[in-house]
C-alpha cells in the first residue's frame, strides 16, 4: 500500500489559484516550505486542496509530534469550547492552566521545587525567561550561542545567530546580548578528536567570559540542547556539562530553549535529559500543544517568583484550549509510550541515512539525537563546501513524489526529519525511500546537465 498519493501537478490548480490570492493579500516575507495548501490532515499524513496525499517529515517545524488532529486533543479541545473559550487566566482563572502547570513541573528534570508560567509562542517563551533571569538575578548580560535559533522577536531576534533572512535590516538589536561560540562536530579544526573539540570548546567559553564580557554581569545562558535551525547540531555531554558547570561557578542562570527539541523529540520529554545536567529553565512549545499555540517557561520557585503580579502573562497566554490540548498531548505520549517510539524511529533513520552516506558522496554528514535527523548535504565531502542549491532541489523532487520536507542550517544545506512520532513503520520507510529517489534523480539530472 502506497500512503503518498499524487494525482496533479504540485502544486496543483487549486493550490495555483490560493497561491495568487496569497501575493494579493498576505506580505512575502511570510515564507512558505511548499506551495501548496492543505485540505485536512491525520497522523502523519497530509491531503491537499487537490486531493494530493504527503507523508509529512516536517510536522509543521516540529509541533505535530503526537500526530496531525490527534482524536484525544480533538476531543480535549471540542469540550473545552463547549464550555468557554476564554476568559483571560489574569481576570477569570481555570484549573485547566493549574494542572498543566503541575504536569510539567513534575515532568522537568530535578527534584527542586518548581513553578510554571505559561504563554503563546516560542518566542514568547524565550523573552519571558530573560525577563525572569534579569529579574531575579539582577544582571542584565544573556549569553546565546552561534548558530542557534530563538525566535523573531525583537530580543529572540537578537539572539538568534542566521542573518538572513531572520535579522537582515531589522536592527538595531536588544542591548546586553552576547554569543558564544557552539561545537560543530562535522566542521571541527583539522587534527583534533571529538573530546579534544569538546574540551576546545569548553575553554573556549572560559575565555569568552574573559574577552567579550564580564561573567558578573550575565543574567543568563540560553541553549538550545540540540540546535533546530542551526542544523540539527548536537553537542557532547561534556560541552553541556562544561558549560552547566562554568554558570554554577559564577552564579549565572542556566536556560534550555528546549522549544523544537521537547516532548519525545530525542526519545526523552527533554533533550536536556541526555546530558544530566538540570537547568533553572526550561523553555517549551510547538509540540507541547499538538499544533494549537501553548508556550511555558518551567524554572526553580525562587528564581520564578521573583517578579510581581503584573509583570508577567498576556491577554492570551495560557489559554483554556492551549491548555487542554497539552494536558492531551502529556496523556498521549504516556499511553502510547512514545519516547520509546522516538528512539526507535531515530534507529531506523540513522540505519537508512548511513546507506545514503555509503552511497551518495553529496551526503557529508549524518548525525541526530533520538528522532531529530538529519544530513548535511555538501558540494562534496573533502571540501565540505554547503550545497544549498543541491539541498533545495532534493526537496522539490521529494515534494513531487510525495514527501514533505524541510531544510536547516546556517548554510541551508541541511535536511532535518521532524516527522510526527506517531508514523508508522510502513509510512515512515516509504518516506525515506521517497527520499532516496528524490536524491537519485536530481544528482543524475545534474549529471546529464553537466555533460
Amino acid at each position: 500500500m502506497s500512503f503518498a498519493s499524487i494525482h496533479t501537478n504540485v502544486p496543483g490548480t487549486k493550490s495555483e489559484e490560493l497561491l495568487e490570492r496569497r501575493k494579493q493579500a498576505v506580505p512575502k516575507g511570510v515564507s512558505f516550505g511548499t506551495p501548496l495548501f492543505a485540505q485536512s490532515a491525520e497522523g502523519a499524513l497530509i491531503k491537499d486542496v487537490d486531493g494530493n496525499t504527503f507523508i509529512d517529515f516536517v510536522g509543521a517545524i516540529g509541533t505535530i509530534n503526537v500526530g496531525h488532529c490527534h482524536p484525544k486533543v480533538k476531543k480535549a479541545l471540542h469540550e473545552q469550547v463547549d464550555q468557554f473559550i476564554h476568559t483571560g487566566f489574569n481576570i477569570m482563572m481555570y484549573e485547566a492552566y493549574i494542572e498543566l502547570a503541575e504536569k510539567l513541573a513534575k515532568l522537568a528534570p530535578g527534584g527542586h521545587d518548581k513553578k510554571v508560567l505559561l504563554q503563546n509562542s516560542g518566542a514568547e517563551a524565550v523573552e519571558n525567561a530573560v525577563k525572569i533571569a534579569r529579574k531575579y538575578s539582577k544582571r542584565q548580560g544573556i549569553v546565546s550561542f552561534s548558530k542557534g535559533f530563538h525566535g523573531r522577536t525583537l530580543l529572540t531576534m537578537t539572539m538568534t545567530s542566521k542573518v538572513k533572512p531572520y535579522k537582515y535590516e531589522f536592527g538595531p538589536f536588544a542591548p546586553e546580548i552576547y554569543k558564544a561560540p557552539y561545537p560543530y562536530h562535522y566542521r571541527r579544526p583539522e587534527g583534533l578528536s571529538i573530546e579534544q573539540y569538546e574540551d576546545f570548546m569548553v575553554e573556549e567559553f572560559r575565555n569568552f567570559l574573559i574577552t567579550e564580557v564580564a561573567p558578573e554581569t550575565i543574567a543568563a545562558v540560553v541553549m538550545e540542547p540540540v540546535q533546530g535551525e542551526g542544523g540539527f547540531i548536537v553537542p557532547g555531554k561534556k560541552f553541556v556539562q562544561g558549560v552547566y558547570q562554568i554558570c554554577k561557578e559564577h552564579g549565572i542562570l542556566f536556560i534550555a530553549d528546549e522549544i523544537q527539541t521537547g516532548f519525545s523529540r530525542t526519545g526523552r520529554y527533554f533533550a536536556i535529559d541526555h546530558f544530566d545536567v538540570i537547568p533553572d529553565m526550561i523553555t517549551v512549545s510547538k509540540s507541547l500543544g499538538a499544533g494549537f499555540p501553548i508556550s511555558g517557561v518551567i524554572g526553580r520557585s525562587e528564581i520564578m517568583d521573583q517578579s510581581d503580579p503584573g509583570e508577567l502573562g498576556g491577554t492570551y497566554s495560557g489559554s483554556p484550549l492551549g491548555c487542554k490540548a497539552a494536558l492531551a498531548v502529556i496523556d498521549i505520549i504516556e499511553e502510547e509510550n512514545l519516547n520509546a517510539r522516538a528512539e526507535k524511529i531515530g534507529k531506523l533513520v540513522m540505519e537508512k541515512f548511513q546507506h545514503l552516506y555509503d552511497k551518495y558522496e553529496c551526503v557529508g554528514d549524518i548525525r541526530g539525537l533520538g528522532a531529530m535527523c538529519a544530513i548535511e548535504i555538501v558540494e562534496d565531502r573533502k571540501s565540505k563546501l554547503p550545497a544549498k542549491g543541491l539541498t533545495n532541489e532534493i526537496i522539490k523532487e521529494a515534494n513531487q513524489r510525495g514527501l514533505l520536507l524541510l531544510s536547516a542550517g546556517v548554510y541551508s544545506n541541511v535536511l532535518r526529519l521532524l516527522m510526527p512520532i506517531v508514523i508508522t513503520d510502513e509510512q515512515l520507510f516509504e518516506g525515506l525511500a521517497i527520499l532516496e529517489q528524490s536524491i537519485e534523480v536530481v544528482l543524475s539530472k545534474q549529471k546529464i546537465n553537466s555533460q
